[in-house]
């Protein structure tokens, strides 16, 4: 997955033209900035590799999102994507300004995919990961989704896989000026991407600095 080069997006593209031209003339609230600002200059391991993409439309008036995948020489172990939304006059449902979003991807290992408690086990590694950091959050909420895969005919040979898919979001708690700690959630992430990838745990400190490149053009999600 190679680094995306292009515009720094404030806010959630629109399909049609009107929406567009409304999103680009809210005004981008300072807490939002600071908070993309933070994604930017997390530090991630290595592994990691991280692009910018397209946000989803009409879930907030700014959104930022983030795709990454687990990279193992030319072999991709698990992928995912995070959404940083914000909506300044606060949402219920969320109970926050900001609100962060996930789908989280990989294939299993065959003893693993039998685990009866696999679900359990996945969506601990969400929350664990997040408590690992110290990190305070609410309304946390999501499905883990286990699919087998059988393969027939000309595909026979293959043999059967299974994916595990975390789809999640969660309210980080807003710290000084409104803001949350951003970049923390995005190691957090991180962490749960390598973990169900199977990598082994590392040290925060060892990890590299990774800078993500502004956008400055449409992208396809």
């Amino acid at each position: 997955m190679a680094p995306a080069q292009g515009q720094f997006s404030d806010h959630s593209d629109s399909a049609d033209s009107k929406d567009k031209d409304a999103a680009e003339d809210l005004p981008v609230p300072p807490a939002f900035r600071s908070a993309v600002d933070a994604l930017r200059s997390a530090r991630l391991r290595p592994e990691l590799e991280v692009e910018t993409t397209r946000p989803p439309q009409r879930l907030a008036p700014h959104a930022y999102a983030l795709e990454a995948a687990v990279v193992d020489g030319e072999d991709d172990l698990a992928d995912g994507r995070l959404v940083l939304l914000h909506d300044p006059a606060g949402h219920d449902a969320w109970q926050g300004a900001f609100r962060l979003v996930t789908l989280v991807r990989a294939e299993l290992e065959p003893e693993m995919a039998a685990d009866p408690l696999l679900p359990e086990v996945c969506w601990s590694w969400l929350t664990g990961a997040l408590d690992a950091r110290g990190l305070s959050y609410g309304e946390a909420g999501g499905t883990v989704t286990r699919a087998g895969s059988h393969y027939f005919g000309a595909l026979s040979a293959r043999r059967p896989a299974t994916q595990i898919e975390i789809r999640a979001s969660w309210t980080p708690r807003e710290g000084r000026g409104g803001v949350p700690d951003a970049a923390a959630h995005l190691m957090a992430w991180g962490d749960l991407l390598c973990q169900i990838a199977g990598l082994p745990p590392s040290d925060p400190t060892d990890a590299a600095v990774v800078t993500l490149p502004q956008r400055r053009g449409p992208q396809v999600s």
